[in-house]
């Protein structure tokens, strides 16, 4: 017999208290914050949906390989089971371990950037970007047209554009792009995945051209469920099949394990060309560490290892998208807004679908976080023009392509009650869209401006 129900595959050892905060309370702690979620103390926080990076509660079997870390500077043990592991996964030879993902991202784009060089992707995270951008190169978007309509549903809607990458690439010329990046799966895309024959053609363009092809594989696990189970052809491999397929089509991958590597701190850059490695190793020395911690203890490489190895597991990967699944659907049913189908990571609420009054120079997305905040302790970040607007010359916003607002679901963290809570906070939501206000940028920094950005009620 099938059963309906997805339970956890796992049971809880250890846990950590939740403080009940009042409706009072939030409104104190948010107008402190200065409206951005970002400054609120964790302590204010009931359910946290922030991001999934880093987030992540680690088994029995990662916390054992915390005891056994190797803490030598140089050439310890739990290096080398952690090279073992990602070269077996990635099929690249040289691997620089980092403290986290955007460490990678610093040592490969300001290599590979600069002015009038350019990276394509079918959607740039923010840190990506930022890196990119503070080399002086420009990061330009080519999301197939699917990705910009929430409501359409597209089992691969995460994929890039390759018709537009070639008329890019012709554009710009060859030897101007720096890299294709492939984010799987697409975080600011609505955290939708890429099919493998996707990541083919553009595999086949980059060689055509002699680009460098490069993946963002921090959700390469939750990629290759999707294509286990919606592309054709694939549904009797294993999901590390897959996953070592894709990394397979690239000339190299940066990973930030606080994702798909189910730990809290870590990442690495995996390369299989040698001059390229050794140029990054020399930076990673001078600002991470020995190229065999690179950033990161014994401890940290032990469980990095293991996690590598745990998400692949069946059980936990159709617990982790159905668990998902089931936020989306249930918040569909009530006649919340959603990018459709739900990610593998995240539910993506369409804030200027359920705020239709709020301008988006008054930030619908913000005005949902906040609400979210204000009404159920919850925590969520804005993925729109709060984060990827721009200014023109007369400093006027030019919006982003969307204004989402991203539930982002720690792994092996919450269990199905919790996301009862959420679901019951957004029918409050629902009463009370008609009243709410947009905000305003009271101060905000030249660079990544989500994270520290200060606000007002207009």
């Amino acid at each position: 017999m099938q059963h309906k129900t997805i339970i956890e595959p796992f049971r809880i050892k250890v846990v950590e208290p939740i403080r009940m905060s009042t409706p009072e309370e939030r409104e104190q702690s948010l107008r402190t914050a200065s409206f951005n979620p970002f400054l609120l103390h964790s302590s204010e926080v009931i359910i946290d949906l922030l991001t999934d990076s880093g987030t992540s509660a680690m088994s029995a079997e990662q916390w054992a390989g915390i005891m056994r870390g190797d803490e030598s500077y140089a050439g310890a043990s739990s290096w080398f089971r952690l090279e073992k592991v990602i070269q077996d996964l990635t099929g690249c030879d040289y691997i620089l371990p980092t403290h986290q993902g955007r460490a990678a991202e610093h040592l490969l784009y300001t290599r590979l950037g600069g002015e009038g060089k350019v990276f394509f992707s079918n959607t740039l995270f923010d840190t990506t970007r930022a890196n990119i951008e503070y080399s002086g190169a420009t990061g330009v978007d080519l999301p197939i047209p699917e990705n910009a309509d929430t409501q359409l549903y597209h089992p691969f809607k995460g994929n890039l554009d390759v018709d537009r990458l070639r008329e890019e690439i012709e554009n710009w010329g060859a030897e101007k792009v720096a890299a294709v990046v492939l984010t799987i799966t697409n975080n600011s895309g609505g955290g939708q995945p890429v099919s493998l024959e996707n990541a083919k053609a553009v595999a086949t363009v980059c060689k055509q051209y002699g680009v460098m092809f490069l993946l963002d594989a921090c959700r390469v696990a939750e990629n290759a469920y999707f294509i286990q189970h919606r592309e054709p052809g694939q549904e009797h491999r294993t999901y590390r099949e897959i996953a070592q397929e894709l990394f397979g089509l690239a000339d190299g991958a940066i990973m930030s394990a606080k994702k798909d590597g189910l730990v809290n701190m870590g990442g690495f850059l995996a390369l299989r060309d040698l001059d390229l490695a050794q140029a990054c190793r020399t930076v990673l020395i001078i600002t991470e560490g020995y190229s065999t911690y690179g950033g990161l203890s014994g401890r940290d490489m032990e469980a990095i290892a293991t996690g590598l190895e745990e998400v692949f597991d069946p059980d936990y990967l159709h617990y982790r998208i159905r668990s998902t699944a089931y936020l989306g659907e249930r918040l569909t049913a009530m006649g919340i807004p959603l990018l459709q189908p739900p990610g593998g990571h995240a539910v993506y609420i369409d804030a200027k679908m359920l705020y239709p009054h709020i301008p988006v120079d008054q930030y619908p997305g913000q005005a949902l976080v906040c609400e979210l905040y204000r009404l159920g302790g919850i925590r969520s970040c804005e993925i729109g023009s709060v984060m990827f607007g721009k200014y023109d010359a007369g400093g006027k916003l030019i919006p982003a392509r969307m204004e989402l607002v991203r539930l982002a679901i720690p792994r092996r963290v919450y269990t199905q009650s919790h996301m009862d809570y959420v679901i019951e906070t957004f029918g409050e939501i629902l009463e009370q869209a008609d009243r709410v206000r947009g905000y305003r940028i009271d101060w905000e920094p030249p660079f990544l401006r989500h994270f520290t950005a200060r606000f007002s009620p207009v």
